[in-house]
């Protein structure tokens, strides 16, 4: 084969790459596939608003929580406060004060470190020191039987008023029937009540 035959073709070839490495312009880079600036700041601000009401619902749930739990302790307060009745001349409990009672024992239970004032009472017929001592009998029979639900004694104090302190000033059988009472005073100690049912 001669050299000439071999330079046609090969300046062909020249000529064809030469063509095609011309002065045409690049072509244009791909359109971006990812989202946009625009898209990028509206999820973020959606992001941040999510979390902002988030915050909001969490506090409106804290501050639904403590008032359940202030009103649960209210309730639990005037349970421990309620005062009992007895009959004329009596302390014995009644039917109705150990209903009372019964109410005050979990609250009791729960809240360790509550201390209860006993302050009996009399009606105003029968001698002072009769009263006062009558007054003392119905204190300590309400101790006893918080004691016996296993309430300490130690956290329960007693005293008497006798017929000092009257509820009602008349001299009528109602009257008389509701100045016959113990009444329960907190003189001590936190109230504590369940998170779950705010008993």
């Amino acid at each position: 084969m001669r050299i000439k035959d071999l330079a046609f073709p090969a300046l062909v070839m020249t000529f064809v790459l030469g063509a095609c490495g011309g002065s045409e312009p690049p072509p244009p880079p791909p359109a971006p596939t990812g989202p946009t600036q625009a898209e990028l700041d509206a999820a973020r601000a959606d992001s941040v608003a999510r979390v902002r009401a988030e915050e909001a619902r969490q506090r409106e749930a804290e501050r639904g929580e403590q008032e359940r739990l202030s009103a649960a302790r209210d309730e639990a307060r005037s349970t421990l406060e309620d005062m009992v009745n007895f009959d004329y001349d009596e302390s014995v409990i009644t039917g109705e004060a150990e209903a009372i009672l019964r109410r005050k024992i979990p609250i009791l239970r729960s809240s360790p470190t509550v201390r209860l004032r006993l302050e009996g009472h009399a009606d105003e017929r029968g001698s002072t020191e009769y009263n006062l001592a009558l007054g003392s009998r119905r204190a300590e029979s309400v101790r006893d039987f918080l004691s016996g639900f296993g309430i300490a004694a130690d956290r329960l104090m007693t005293t008497s008023f006798g017929e000092e302190r009257p509820l009602v000033n008349s001299s009528d059988e109602t009257s008389w029937a509701e100045n016959r009472r113990v009444e329960f005073s907190i003189s001590g100690g936190e109230i504590v009540v369940s998170e779950d049912d705010g008993s």
